[in-house]
C-alpha cells in the first residue's frame, strides 16, 4: 500500500503536464519488489511507487523526478529500478558473461554522460549513444535512470557495476545535486 504520508505531501507536487497522482492498491511491479526485499526485507518502510510513461520519453521522467526532489531533500530514499541495459533477445544463457562492444559501447557513453552532467546528451541518448535502440528496445527499463537523476541531482557516480547473461547491465548509481 502506498503511505498516505508521501500521497498526501508530493501529490500537489506532481500535478504538471495534466499528469495527476492517484493512489493505486496493486502489488509492487517486480522491478521495485525485487530492489526493496533485498534491501528492507521486513517490508518496514513507506512505499510510493511511480509508474513509467514510456511515450512520454525521458524529459517528462527527468521533470517527474525533479517534482520528486522535496521528497529526497527530506531524507526519502529515491530508487530508480530499471536496467542500464536491457536486450534480452540477445541473452546469453551459457555465455561466459563477457560484455559485446555494443553493450560496453552504450555503458561507457551513458556512465560518461552521467558523471560530466552532460543532461542533454542524456535526454538524446536514443540517437547519441551508440547502440541505444539495441540496448533498449523499448525505453521503460531506461527511463527510471531519469527519474532519480531529477530527484537527486544532476551529477551521478556509479557506485556498482553489474553484467548478467553478458548484456544485462544492472548498474548502481547515486545521485547528488
Amino acid at each position: 500500500m502506498i503511505a498516505p504520508i508521501f500521497v498526501s505531501h508530493s501529490s500537489p507536487t506532481l500535478l504538471f503536464d495534466d499528469v495527476p497522482a492517484r493512489d493505486y492498491l496493486g502489488g509492487l511491479d517486480h522491478g521495485a519488489r525485487v530492489a526493496l526485499k533485498l534491501m528492507y526485507p521486513e517490508a518496514d518502510i513507506p512505499v510510493l511507487q511511480l509508474s513509467v510513461q514510456t511515450h512520454l520519453g525521458p524529459a517528462h521522467h527527468l521533470k517527474l523526478g525533479e517534482a520528486l526532489r522535496p521528497l529526497a531533500d527530506e531524507g526519502a530514499l529515491i530508487l530508480g529500478s530499471g536496467s542500464f541495459t536491457h536486450d534480452l533477445c540477445s541473452v546469453e544463457w551459457r555465455a561466459s558473461n563477457a560484455a559485446p562492444e555494443w553493450v560496453t559501447e552504450f555503458s561507457d557513453r551513458v556512465i560518461a554522460a552521467l558523471a560530466e552532467a552532460q543532461i542533454e546528451d542524456l535526454l538524446d541518448y536514443r540517437t547519441l549513444a551508440p547502440f541505444a535502440a539495441r540496448n533498449h528496445p523499448a525505453g521503460e527499463h531506461f527511463l527510471p535512470l531519469f527519474a532519480a537523476l531529477g530527484a537527486g541531482g544532476l551529477h551521478a557516480a556509479q557506485f556498482h557495476p553489474s553484467l548478467t547473461f553478458s548484456v544485462l547491465r544492472i548498474d548502481a548509481f547515486a545521485f547528488a545535486g
